[in-house]
């Protein structure tokens, strides 16, 4: 059974757009130009992913955003051309499960489609192991391993890892998991969780300098991989 995408976007092109190249990828499309129209959508025609323009002529995307988590869990990933960092951490910190920037290539948006989709169909409410290249962390017994081989931890390292894994898939902003792993306090000491993004990556990661577990979202956060 095809998998219903909601597009919602005022832009006639990037409609066509999507339409052609998700409906190639064996999706079912429909589409929303307002924020009303959007809500209605998502609250009666059941779309399982939704693909979210911030730019709407008759209300804020973030607006539809904050409404739509009242009632729909379902992945939204939202597509815009604003640039600053504040709007991609707001969309995030609101509910969003990914935000891809205008212009934008279509393969990626595709495959941020379906990691957002594979997360929502299979993860389960609380992820107990997780393992992705030679990565394996088993939060019940709080083990981690690469390669087999034992990873020693910081206490503080391992509830940064233990979050990411939480959220494995998901961007997870700078705010978010300072506010989780380090408290109201720390809230803005960005600078602060890089160097112990670096410490855990130089522990965890094949290659620290060229991370493929840990990765970086400029300005944003970090989203740890969950590809195998």
């Amino acid at each position: 059974m095809k998998q219903r995408v909601l597009v919602v976007d005022d832009e006639e092109q990037i409609l066509k757009f999507l339409t052609t190249a998700l409906e190639a990828s064996d999706y079912e499309v429909i589409h929303a130009t307002t924020g009303r129209q959007a809500l209605h959508l998502i609250a009666t025609a059941a779309p399982d992913l939704i693909i979210l323009d911030l730019g709407l002529p008759d209300m804020d995307g973030k607006e539809v955003l904050t409404k739509a988590r009242g009632f729909s869990a379902k992945p939204v990933i939202v597509l815009s051309a604003r640039e600053r960092e504040v709007e991609k951490i707001e969309a995030l910190d609101l509910g969003a499960n990914d935000y891809v920037e205008k212009p934008f290539k279509i393969g990626e948006l595709l495959a941020r489609l379906r990691v957002a989709s594979r997360l929502a169909n299979h993860e389960q409410p609380k992820r107990t192991i997780f393992e992705a290249d030679g990565l394996r962390v088993d939060l019940e017994r709080r083990l981690v391993t690469r390669d087999g081989t034992p990873v020693k931890l910081t206490p503080k390292e391992y509830d940064l890892l233990a979050f990411l894994v939480h959220h494995a898939g998901r961007v997870a902003t700078h705010r978010q998991i300072l506010l989780s792993v380090w408290g109201p306090a720390h809230a803005q000491d960005t600078p602060y969780l890089r160097v112990f993004v670096g410490q855990l990556r130089a522990k965890i990661e094949a290659k620290p300098d060229s991370p493929s577990l840990i990765l970086t979202e400029p300005g944003v956060g970090y989203r740890l991989s969950t590809d195998e």
